[in-house]
């Protein structure tokens, strides 16, 4: 029976630690949130970055501080707060008048973080391969597989993310080391609004280089991982070179 893939009810990943005695149980939020902010400011930024991240403030977009604090339902200091941490950190840009607006990052910087990426996620691939919990990636698996078995209008972009952060995230995390898992995380929100919204035709072949990976990941081969997640953004990357070239 296949997994039904939720937006409300997170499956849990099981990593097992190599030469660990017991397993170490994670749940997909803190793969892809880290630790939850309470403050305010801290959830004023949150909202406001998975708004950006899943196209409902498209590239371009005004971000008004007293517009975002009604929206958001709180006073604009955290409001403030929030967008002046998303502007920092590259998702905005003061444009005509300083005003702070959605940025789009440019094909050159999302080609250059693709570079990066492939080096970081082989190489975690790699390490995954003998770490990362048969549960975990079974569980990976059946959500990739559910994927591809949905009616094209019942995905969503939400459904597609949280899948395409839970295997990479995860298998960065299994890498276990915590600073190239940051940075993987770190370098995949920078390149997320290209995405599927700019290629969609490589949500099947790239469903099935997620399962090439995944399979190697099970037979605990580190050379193959590394290969198949390589050729994976190298796909992506030429996916994007293809689509430019008849712009």
């Amino acid at each position: 029976m296949s997994v039904v893939y939720s937006n409300t009810t997170l499956t849990t990943l099981i990593i097992h630690w190599q030469g660990a005695a017991a397993m170490q149980t994670l749940d997909i939020d803190r793969i892809l949130q880290g630790t939850r902010i309470q403050s305010l400011a801290g959830q004023a930024y949150q909202q406001l970055f998975e708004m950006i991240q899943l196209g409902r403030l498209p590239a371009g977009t005004l971000l008004q501080e007293r517009n975002l604090a009604e929206a958001l339902n709180i006073s604009r200091t955290p409001v403030r707060e929030a967008l002046s941490r998303l502007e920092h950190e590259g998702f905005a840009i003061r444009v005509a008048r300083g005003q702070l607006a959605v940025k789009a990052p440019s094909v050159h910087e999302y080609m250059e973080i693709l570079r990066v990426r492939a080096l970081l996620e082989s190489e975690s691939a790699g390490h995954a391969a003998q770490r990362l919990a048969i549960e975990a990636i079974d569980v990976l698996t059946q959500q990739v597989i559910t994927l591809l078995k949905m009616p094209e209008d019942a995905r969503t972009s939400e459904q597609l993310h949280r899948v395409d952060d839970a295997l990479h995230n995860g298998i960065a995390l299994a890498s276990n080391n915590k600073l190239l898992a940051r940075m993987v995380a770190d370098l995949r929100l920078k390149t997320r609004v290209f995405d599927l919204a700019q290629v969609p035709e490589r949500f099947e072949p790239g469903c099935h280089e997620h399962l090439a990976i995944l399979e190697r990941l099970r037979e605990r081969d580190s050379q193959g991982a590394r290969k198949a997640m390589e050729a994976h953004i190298d796909n992506v990357r030429q996916s994007i070179i293809n689509r430019l070239a008849h712009i």
